[in-house]
């Protein structure tokens, strides 16, 4: 999902985003507004992941919300 797309469909995406990392806050969301990098800076600050783990966790929830690929 580039960029631009996460922040269109951020409104429907910030749950699902608080349900699946679950120390992000209300605030955080917020924040992130549909910025990818911004999501990664906060899975490394909250989780104490390394980027590369935070732009895997980034990927594959995103990869779950486009569902089975053929």
């Amino acid at each position: 999902m580039t960029n631009e797309e996460m922040q269109a469909k951020w409104h429907q995406l910030r749950g699902r985003v608080k349900e699946f990392w679950g120390e992000l806050t209300g605030d955080d969301v917020q924040f992130i507004a549909g910025q990818r990098e911004l999501l990664i800076g906060k899975l490394e600050e909250k989780y104490g992941m390394s980027r590369a783990e935070a732009e895997q966790q980034v990927e594959s929830f995103f990869a779950s919300l486009r569902g089975p690929q053929n």
